[in-house]
């Protein structure tokens, strides 16, 4: 049987760290590697802060919501906001970063969250329910047990 523990708190940056500390708590409870640990409490910081800072535009007191699934092969992030429309997936596609520019030249942001797509095996986007809802598949690098 699958379980899957869940988070929430209003969107500021204060609470961050208390986001990374439910990741970590789930990765020790569900003997997660720590090198797997490490790449979905990357994927999660990334995801609240550019909901937090580009979302809402600053700290709020909006909902954010993650949810963490794990199963032998994968770890399964559900991430949930408030912030108006934004669907990352169809944003990289129209603003592809070549790869041969030169890192000054390139346009300001996209590298974040490009970053955490190319982690995922599989990305998934819809508005549903005036929320943005994302769900990631992070496959497990180091499996124990």
């Amino acid at each position: 049987m699958t379980v899957e523990s869940r988070f929430e708190c209003p969107a500021r940056m204060a609470n961050l760290s208390q986001a990374t500390a439910f990741a970590e708590a789930f990765c020790a409870t569900h003997q997660v590697s720590s090198v797997d640990g490490l790449r979905l409490a990357l994927v999660l910081e990334e995801l609240f802060t550019n909901t937090v800072m580009h979302g809402h535009g600053g700290d709020g007191a909006a909902p954010l919501r993650i949810g963490l699934r794990v199963e032998p092969s994968q770890i399964i992030l559900r991430y949930e906001d408030t912030a108006p429309r934004f669907d990352p997936l169809a944003h990289l596609a129209q603003a592809a970063v070549r790869v041969d520019e030169e890192i000054a030249d390139r346009p300001a942001g996209w590298l974040g969250l490009r970053l955490v797509v190319n982690l995922a095996s599989s990305v998934s986007y819809r508005r549903e329910d005036d929320l943005n809802r994302l769900q990631l598949t992070l496959p497990r690098q180091d499996r124990q047990g």
